[in-house]
């Protein structure tokens, strides 16, 4: 079991978030709204990840593409803020990924997204902080190529760490072309269940989790929403209940979660037992606007578990 901080690497997407809630419906014209929150957060399957990881009390290297311009700034000083080491965040030509997220009053949300400097996330990949980290996790591999991210987990795993897999595409089934090769050379998979049925056309999220892991995927964990998590792991599966939230933004669950599931395996704990504390983690992150939403730690997080039935 690890007791000191564990040292993580995220590469590929970071984005900045601007949230706005509640927007139920948009007004028309030049019409006007009246919201609750307008935030801005760091987002993202590497950015967020990191952020959150960073709040749990990794060491965090963060490593990708954002822009020259104001967005970039904003969103590398956010991470900053948070101790994680931003030197591989290099600029590139492209304007910097953002999104805006109208959240409805559900938690639910749709996204205006920009891809920009994300394209150029293959650009940047910090061998030396690969070779001495715990673990990798690569946040949307579909933008880094197949090829470069077999290269990265492999020499990570090659240098002592584990690796995880999130993802930023959507559950078309062409897109599995870019994710199938991959499985059998990372640890973690960590897909959405919109993304696991749509990629391997499965008839439910069992059938789509058994295909992920006959694909070569060591443990995949699906989250679907509000309903159990399910895992698989040694060809045995398990559907984990969810630690219960009242969501006021849904968008930084899956990163929280991702997040969570990766610092309690790095302890040690059991993929079940992790995959709880992603889930409580998620909780606390979906509670309120953007990823960076609440104040929280490892402890805190186990101290809400024990609040909640197995």
């Amino acid at each position: 079991m690890m007791t000191a901080a564990p040292q993580i690497v995220t590469l590929g997407a970071h984005v900045l978030d601007t949230i706005v809630q509640p927007v139920d419906e948009i007004p028309e014209g030049q019409g006007s709204l009246l919201v609750d929150e307008i935030v801005m957060s760091a987002a993202g399957p590497a950015g967020g990840t990191a952020l959150v990881l960073a709040k749990l009390g990794a060491r965090v290297v963060t490593s990708g593409s954002v822009g020259d311009d104001v967005t970039g700034r904003v969103l590398v000083q956010l991470l900053a803020d948070e101790g994680i080491d931003v030197v591989n965040l290099r600029v590139g030509d492209l304007p910097t990924s953002a999104s805006v997220l109208p959240i409805r009053s559900d938690g639910s949300r749709p996204a205006l997204h920009v891809v920009g400097a994300n394209a150029l996330a293959a650009d940047v990949v910090p061998w030396d902080a690969l070779a001495a980290a715990d673990h990798v996790h690569v946040g949307a591999p579909e933008l880094l190529g197949p090829e470069n991210v077999i290269e990265i987990l492999d020499y990570a795993r090659d240098h002592g760490a584990t690796t995880s897999l999130d993802f930023l595409i959507g559950g078309e089934q062409a897109f599995y072309a870019l994710i199938e090769p991959l499985l059998s050379h990372t640890d973690y998979v960590l897909p959405n269940a919109e993304q696991a049925l749509g990629w391997t056309e499965a008839a439910d999220l069992h059938a789509a989790a058994h295909a992920l892991a006959a694909a070569g995927a060591r443990v995949v964990a699906i989250t679907d929403g509000g309903r159990d998590i399910v895992l698989v792991e040694g060809g045995e599966l398990r559907e984990i209940p969810i630690v219960p939230a009242e969501p006021v933004d849904t968008s930084g669950g899956g990163d929280a979660f991702s997040a969570g599931f990766v610092f309690a395996k790095l302890q040690g704990r059991s993929s079940v037992d992790a995959a709880r504390f992603g889930s409580a983690t998620a909780a606390q992150v979906v509670a309120g606007v953007g990823t960076s939403f609440g104040t929280y730690d490892a402890a805190s997080i186990d101290a809400l578990l024990a609040t909640v039935p197995r």
